[in-house]
């Protein structure tokens, strides 16, 4: 994965997944409007290297470095208004991170309750090959190294769904 190059993988990241797909103009005005906070963003006085990214029309990740330092509390809460109200420009819902994501058939994101999901396997829609997305990833290293989207039966959807793991 190509984002994010400047940062390093200790970086800190947060994943924000919208309730529908957004156009390429949403994405264009979602990022330009969380620019100027991203210039701006301080952790305990220090300057935050901040980045962000609209992946597949549907998730913002938002990712922060502070050399020699950490991002925390109040610098986060600031980081969450600022997505916050660039979503609500928009019209933009965020999605709670309990909500699984994941591929169609068809390769289009969607996405579902837990209880919609273990109907989708129950009904061999969602199998151990179908494409799942990780909102929980905390850092870039993990985004880098193909932890965000990878088959059901290699993430953690495998064991909380009693998918049988990929061979």
């Amino acid at each position: 994965m190509t984002l994010f190059t400047e940062l390093p993988d200790e970086a800190r990241l947060w994943i924000f997944a919208a309730d529908r797909p957004l156009s390429d103009a949403e994405s264009q005005t979602l990022l330009e409007t969380l620019a100027p906070f991203l210039n701006e963003w301080t952790a305990h006085g220090l300057p935050v290297r901040g980045q962000a990214a609209v992946l597949h029309h549907r998730f913002l990740l938002l990712a922060g470095y502070v050399p020699g330092g950490e991002i925390s509390g109040c610098s986060i809460d600031a980081a969450t208004r600022a997505v916050n109200a660039a979503a609500r420009k928009l019209g933009i819902s965020w999605v709670s991170p309990l909500v699984i994501f994941y591929r169609d058939a068809e390769g289009t994101v969607q996405h579902a309750t837990r209880g919609q999901f273990r109907r989708l396997i129950a009904e061999g829609k969602v199998t151990a090959e179908t494409p799942v997305f990780d909102l929980s990833l905390t850092t870039v290293g993990a985004l880098r190294s193909g932890a965000f989207e990878k088959p059901a039966g290699r993430s953690w959807h495998a064991r909380v769904f009693a998918l049988a793991p990929q061979t």
